[in-house]
């Protein structure tokens, strides 16, 4: 297969002539239908992901779940991580914090504020959330390590980290992202995955089918919400869920493809927005196995992608990221040692990892997902064709997000599936190590890195000195440091920064998108 001969589809004559039937649209049941009369109090919301059935927002790493605690949790301070500033903080549940020496830091908690189901929110919440969240073996690795709350008072609590060896100025950004739980919550088990729980705008009302029913809490700590109900919905396919926009059935939707997003522009019922995001999307290499645990061959393997013709494909989905980070990350810079098109190296290193021209090489498999993330099928084509002309032989695998899902990440005991993946990692921090420490640490997962499955002591070695750094200042070179110790390997490859692309209906006003995916609706209404 030849670069040249790949051609992306495109959905824009399907859109135009399909939108004078949207009207009659029967989605995937059991989607709720808008009832006569209900379209100006209550928001319905297309999700691209289904949720997990666990409302434990320390089970689980999902999307779809992390944009829906969004509604319903609050956490300690939000980070809009606009470009222009990404270490922005603003105040919820906390009003304040300081580092008050190397395994301590210290913050000032709102009063006033109360959980869905009446309980007062204090210091015992925030000391249950990080003791427990922070725990070894929890599936969310959010948090750098264990740690031990000290309640100063009912509104002052400290957080210690000495136990887990880390630096306390690593909650600096990180406990912007960070759901707090009720204690009562945690004390059962079965409660807090039986229903969610949180001080945020709207709370969990009921659970049909797929949706997921929301109401405005009335003791919501910045005043009730003016919509009345949220249904999170899911309707795994994008031109279902833009068919859907156009009809009312739904009045917004998440993860437009670049042609939705050209094709919506002309659309006086449409709203786009457009936001640079805090997820990059990667290719990992397998490395925990041959033929990608040798650094080489996947230096060899960066070498032979031309990222700008991804880009290309990508259309408005895409921004360029020469870092394994976002722009709007803490540390981001451009690496001077990031790998680039460079054919002639590729095929150097193909012949040092003893594989001159590919020969020698097995099959291998790159699997990707279709429906969630926009263009997936069209830049892996473009991506295995690259390959593929270098010498790898590559089997090239599309499947539905579920079974991508559960093939995903590394697992204890079980060999990985595939030699390549595609996948974004998306979170709510300005905090670097939510990516690098995630995704390159040896300590990560089962096997190294959750998804890859790299163990380095050089990456460690970078990794653990950025952490340990309290001055932020000082940190930002190390964090530098680090990115670059990653990009020396290659256990993956950073294609490029995902673009959020969001369509709304006009007249739905107020809503504020979140670069890592979640929304604000707390101020939103329909125009009358």
């Amino acid at each position: 297969m030849s670069i040249s001969s790949i051609v992306a589809p495109s959905r824009r004559s399907f859109l135009k002539t399909s939108a004078v039937g949207a009207a009659a649209l029967t989605l995937p049941a059991p989607f709720i239908k808008r009832a006569y009369g209900q379209s100006r109090n209550t928001m319905v919301f297309g999700s691209g992901e289904p949720l997990t059935g666990n409302w434990d927002p320390t089970s689980h790493t999902v999307l779809s779940q992390i944009n829906l605690e969004g509604y319903v949790m609050g956490q300690l301070f939000r980070t809009p991580m606009k470009p222009e500033d990404p270490t922005e903080i603003v105040w919820e549940l906390a009003t304040g914090q300081k580092i008050v020496d190397l395994y301590t830091i210290e913050y000032s908690l709102r009063d006033g504020v109360t959980f869905h189901d009446g309980k007062k929110f204090g210091a015992e919440d925030v000391k249950a959330t990080f003791e427990y969240a922070s725990s070894p073996g929890r599936p969310a690795a959010w948090y750098p390590g264990e740690c031990e709350v000290e309640i100063v008072d009912d509104l002052t609590v400290r957080v210690h980290t000495k136990k887990g060896n880390y630096p306390a100025a690593a909650f600096y950004f990180l406990a912007g992202f960070l759901p707090i739980m009720s204690a009562k919550d945690i004390a059962d088990p079965a409660t807090l995955q039986g229903r969610p729980n949180g001080t945020g705008p709207f709370k969990f009302a009921e659970q049909r089918g797929n949706t997921t029913v929301l109401k405005a809490f009335d003791g919501y700590m910045h005043g009730k919400p003016l919509l009345e109900e949220v249904h999170f919905s899911y309707i795994g396919d994008a031109t279902t869920r833009v068919l859907a926009l156009l009809s009312g059935e739904i009045d917004v939707t998440e993860r437009l493809e670049p042609e939705q997003y050209d094709s919506l522009s002309g659309e006086s019922k449409v709203t786009l927005s457009r936001t640079v995001s805090t997820e990059n999307k990667y290719l990992h290499f397998r490395c925990d196995k041959p033929p990608f645990d040798n650094p080489k061959l996947r230096l060899a393997a960066c070498h032979a992608i031309d990222r700008d013709q991804i880009l290309g494909v990508m259309g408005a989905a895409g921004e360029a990221s020469n870092n394994y980070m976002s722009p709007v990350k803490f540390g981001y810079t451009d690496l001077p040692n990031y790998p680039t098109y460079d054919p002639a190296k590729c095929q150097e290193l193909l012949a040092e990892a003893g594989f001159p021209n590919g020969q020698g090489l097995p099959e291998m498999e790159f699997f990707t997902s279709m429906g969630f993330y926009p263009k997936t099928k069209e830049y892996g084509e473009v991506i295995a064709a690259m390959l593929q002309e270098q010498g790898f032989p590559i089997k090239f695998t599309v499947m539905e997000t579920a079974a991508w899902g559960a093939r995903l990440y590394q697992q204890a005991g079980q060999p990985s599936y595939g030699d390549m993946v595609d996948c974004g990692w998306s979170t709510g921090s300005p905090e670097p190590d939510l990516v690098l420490r995630s995704m390159f640490y040896s300590k990560a997962g089962p096997k190294g890195g959750l998804i890859n499955g790299v163990q380095d002591p050089e990456i460690d070695a970078a990794l653990n000195a950025e952490q340990a750094e309290p001055d932020p200042d000082k940190r930002l070179a190390l964090v530098a440091q680090a990115a670059e110790a990653v990009a020396a390997k290659a256990p993956s490859l950073s294609l490029f920064t995902s673009v959020l692309l969001h369509g709304y209906r006009t007249g739905l006003e107020g809503l504020v998108f979140y670069p890592n995916g979640p929304i604000d609706a707390s101020k939103a209404s329909f125009k009358a």
